[in-house]
């Protein structure tokens, strides 16, 4: 059991990374309209919030800039048309996946670009790769996460040896993703102690992104900050990929740091996350993915049955079985 101290105090190391852009972008192919993303940058200021990550440096060989909105792409001057000079204490992200980005040439040096973070995601087999990108971006100037995808599914003693090579790495921050919404906090709790093995081998920064397939994505992220963990992701009403994430109001209401102020998030979500939902745009808890988390699957057949307008659950759950 954990310390009530450690509930009813703060840590002040601990760093909220607002996904919102990026993950949510998943669900409306990142077609936000620009009052949305400076009302989005705003309430981020005055949440206190530490890290805002403005969505992916994808590949324009790879995906149709036709098919998606700006966000997927983050041009370094569509986000300084949101933020000017951002002069603030907020600092700034964007995703670069493994194998579906340009990074050399589309992510400039730090000294020409008004972002801070770049955050690497990886899967298990494609962590020499990762390492190259990791260390083109360190040496351009930036800080660094690497988000290890589908933890769920890996085996203990390949994510040692993961830990141990990127470790070995100029990495900053390491990324515990439940990308399948399939764990739950005692799960976490010993994925955490696998981890901090390596980042205090290593002098790294943990971090974690939950998917809230199970109603579990709040309660595994203050799981792992409990036991440790400093860089936790949240997105405004939990707006992401299928079930969605950690939600932010919920986030920024358990910690107790003086510096965050839930009452920004509140507002954002009443003037924007309603109205999305009014216009048709769907993430969330649902049946089909609380399916696929208690299999451990991808939730791309749950996000297909919800785009076809299924109800018919139990046959849907027969399918993914025969899946499994």
């Amino acid at each position: 059991m954990k310390e009530l101290s450690n509930l009813m105090n703060y840590r002040s190391n601990i760093k909220v990374v607002d996904a919102t852009l990026r993950d949510g972008g998943l669900v409306n192919d990142f077609y936000f309209t620009d009052e949305f993303v400076k009302d989005l940058y705003h309430a981020n200021v005055s949440a206190g919030v530490d890290y805002m990550e403005f969505g992916y440096k994808a590949s324009r060989d790879m995906f149709d800039t036709d098919k998606f909105g700006k966000w997927k792409f983050c041009n370094d001057e569509d986000i300084r048309a949101i933020v000017g000079d951002n002069n603030t204490d907020l600092k700034l992200a964007v995703m670069a996946d493994v194998g579906r980005c340009n990074y050399k040439t589309d992510i400039l040096d730090r000294s020409e670009s008004p972002l801070d973070l770049i955050r690497v995601a990886t899967y298990l087999n494609t962590i020499p790769a990762a390492v190259d990108m990791i260390e083109d971006a360190v040496n351009k100037g930036y800080e660094v996460s690497c988000n290890i995808m589908a933890i769920s599914n890996t085996q203990e003693s390949d994510l040692k040896i993961a830990l141990d090579i990127l470790g070995q790495s100029p990495v900053n921050i390491l990324y515990i993703v439940d990308s399948f919404g399939s764990l739950y906090p005692e799960q976490i709790a010993r994925i955490v102690d696998i981890y901090m093995e390596f980042l205090t081998k290593y002098g790294k920064k943990g971090g974690i992104h939950a998917h809230n397939n199970q109603q579990l994505a709040f309660a595994n992220t203050i799981e792992a900050v409990g036991d440790g963990i400093d860089y936790l992701d949240a997105t405004y009403a939990s707006m992401g990929r299928g079930a969605g994430n950690c939600a932010m109001e919920l986030l920024l209401g358990f910690l107790r740091n003086p510096k965050y102020n839930v009452y920004p998030t509140i507002r954002f979500v009443e003037k924007h996350m309603e109205k999305l939902r009014q216009e048709g745009i769907l993430w969330g808890y649902d049946l089909q993915y609380l399916m696929t988390g208690l299999l451990n699957q991808h939730p791309r057949a749950a996000i297909q049955f919800t785009k076809e307008k299924r109800n018919d659950y139990s046959e849907f759950y027969k399918e993914i079985v025969a899946q499994d």
